[in-house]
């Protein structure tokens, strides 16, 4: 379940941005990233699928930084 909510988030985000209801400055598509990355990150694990692992921990490290991007320009 927690696989199938990850997907779900990434898709939500992907959509968003696609149709430009969102920015990929926007917190909330990171959000949505993060999310996305945790659930397969979960999932990933629990099915010993390291490939699919290490991309979504890279994917939500990156996620990580642009949060941390946004904040630092937001507060200048």
């Amino acid at each position: 379940m927690i696989g199938w909510i990850g997907s779900i988030a990434y898709v939500i985000a992907y959509l968003l941005l696609s149709l430009n209801k969102i920015s990929s400055g926007k917190k909330l598509y990171h959000i949505l990233n993060i999310i996305g990355a945790i659930g397969l990150i979960f999932n990933a694990c629990y099915l010993n699928d390291y490939p699919n692992l290490a991309i979504n921990i890279i994917w939500g490290i990156i996620a990580f930084i642009a949060m941390y991007g946004i904040r630092k320009t937001r507060s200048s």
